[in-house]
């Protein structure tokens, strides 16, 4: 009887199965093919967040400088970190993320205007359109005519 136990144990060897192993590095491998792909998009997430960000940022303040009675300041192209806007001696300052590059236009009666922005890290371009309902997804770099906003 005592005999009989004590093979029992010896041959019930602790450890796994070639088979247990194989499975378990197949569904490693799946969740890692779903998740690396994820990972990776969120970097330009990131980018696309700070470009719009600092699309709304610059935004708001045309707008409260307009407000103000100065009118709208002067368009400006290809503006980068810190972006001035304004003229003295009521001069914004808006601080935006590095690699961000914003330029203005307005449209033909100054009632309304358009800020493209440009990263190259982002995944998208993005432009802001004041007479459009604001921020959109843009296929060019380019602000429309003046007279289409």
């Amino acid at each position: 009887m005592i005999t009989r136990a004590r093979r029992a144990v010896r041959d019930n060897a602790d450890g796994f199965t070639l088979i247990e192993l194989l499975v378990v590095m197949i569904i490693i491998g799946i969740l890692a093919a779903i998740a690396i792909p994820v990972f990776l998009s969120q970097k330009s997430k990131g980018y696309d967040a700070s470009v719009k960000s600092d699309l709304r940022t610059i935004a708001n303040e045309l707008e409260s400088y307009n407000t103000d009675g100065n009118g709208y300041p002067a368009a400006q192209a290809a503006v980068t970190s810190p972006v001035l806007i304004g003229v003295s001696p009521s001069i914004s300052t808006v601080r935006t993320s590095a690699n961000n590059t914003f330029t203005w236009t307005y449209n033909s009666n100054s009632t309304g205007f358009c800020i493209v922005a440009s990263d190259p890290k982002a995944s998208h371009n993005w432009v802001y359109i004041s007479t459009q309902g604001g921020l959109q997804l843009s296929s060019v770099i380019a602000c429309p005519a003046a007279s289409a906003f």
